[in-house]
């Protein structure tokens, strides 16, 4: 006969309990996107694209609806060829997922485990701290310089049991960016067994000529990938799209544990459709560089600090005076329908990032943010 079993982890009142490090993790918790009773929206606080969806993708997204009954393609293969097709890549190092998000948290899942560390920046994006505890590892959190990742500072804090680092170029929420050169000397200063997480979510809109996503530094090192997402210059957030490009040995490890069946029918068909049309992104690319240049010089103007930034949106910083703070200029624009993200969860409690939105929701917020800087706001 066996022995007597092993009792399980309980909660009070005998409640089944999570493993041990289920429970320290902060759920992320979405922007605003709701306005006062009666006062128009202009939501700006989840980096969503003015434009919308490209017209071809709504028209692939639709057509699809005519096989709900159907399991979708488990291996998204006309997805990946598509990506592959616009970026001049292997499909077969290319793995889709429900939005990058669900990628990020696999490679945690995958390469992390009780006893190893993930490593991130001090204000890098909530999902890396959350997909390294959910795996059972510990977070490391490097500072960073002038609100950008520091490659020595990130360095300094790998030990032997750092096994993945994660780094967002460009950063959400800050909009700041790692040139290429220091992308590769952080990797050349990583051990072998140790995987970098290019997370280039918004590498669409950066037109810095020392930028790269990451596409070369994969093809070239068996410790990289980049992860990318059809949620911001494609318009297609509400589809949960995102694909990575990896080593074989990753794309492989990915495609044991990931879900059979992870991106949709209708989300492969409008992916598809939406990375062809090259024409729908410049204009989304256009329009975002008229618009974070202007917003960033006006609202200077005004005597905000902003941060520089490559991506489709801007973090606004506010005195620390009584009725001039973050939270005093939150409270002014909803109540005007204005939603912007309130990003204290980051380390950042004096400052709101604006999503770059239409000319009229821009011009809109420059005007109430005119009337909120001409004074404090204490009633």
């Amino acid at each position: 006969m066996s022995g007597p079993a092993t009792p399980a982890l309980q909660q009070p009142g005998g409640a089944p309990a999570p493993r041990p490090g289920a429970l320290a993790i902060d759920a992320y918790v979405p922007g605003k996107s709701k306005a006062p009773a009666g006062v128009r929206l202009r939501k700006l606080s989840s980096n969503e694209t003015p434009l919308g969806p490209s017209p071809k993708a709504v028209e692939a997204f639709r057509a699809a609806a005519g096989d709900l009954e159907i399991y979708p393609d488990g291996t998204a293969r006309a997805l990946r060829e598509a990506i592959a097709r616009a970026h001049g890549l292997d499909p077969d190092r290319i793995v889709c997922g429900a939005g990058s998000d669900e990628l990020l948290s696999l490679l945690a899942l995958g390469y992390v485990g009780p006893g190893d560390e993930g490593l991130f920046t001090e204000h890098g994006f909530l999902v890396y701290r959350i997909a390294i505890l959910a795996a059972g590892g510990t977070p490391v959190v490097a500072p960073e310089t002038n609100l950008t990742a520091d490659v020595d500072a990130i360095l300094a804090r790998v030990t032997e049991r750092t096994r993945i680092v994660y780094i967002a170029n460009p950063n959400n929420p800050t909009g700041t960016y790692l040139p290429f050169d220091e992308v590769k000397r952080l990797q050349a200063g990583l051990p072998r067994h140790t995987l970098l997480v290019l997370d280039a979510a918004y590498a669409e809109y950066v037109r810095a000529n020392d930028y790269a996503a990451g596409i070369e530094l994969v093809s070239s090192c068996e410790n990289v990938v980049m992860t990318r997402t059809f949620s911001k210059a494609f318009g297609l957030a509400s589809l949960r799209i995102g694909w990575l490009y990896g080593p074989s040995g990753v794309v492989e490890a990915l495609n044991r544990i990931r879900g059979p069946f992870n991106v949709s029918g209708p989300a492969i068909a409008a992916g598809a459709a939406a990375v062809a049309d090259r024409e729908h992104i410049d204009r989304a690319v256009e329009h975002n560089a008229r618009w974070l240049a202007e917003l960033g010089e006006r609202i200077r103007d005004l005597g905000f600090e902003v941060t520089p930034s490559v991506a489709n949106f801007l973090l606004i910083h506010f005195p620390d005076e009584p009725g001039r703070r973050a939270v005093d200029a939150d409270a002014f624009l909803t109540a005007r329908g204005l939603i912007l993200r309130a990003v204290g969860a980051y380390g950042l409690p004096n400052a709101l990032r604006m999503s770059v939105g239409s000319e009229e929701a821009n011009r809109a917020v420059l005007a109430a943010l005119a009337e909120f800087a001409k004074g404090p706001q204490l009633g």
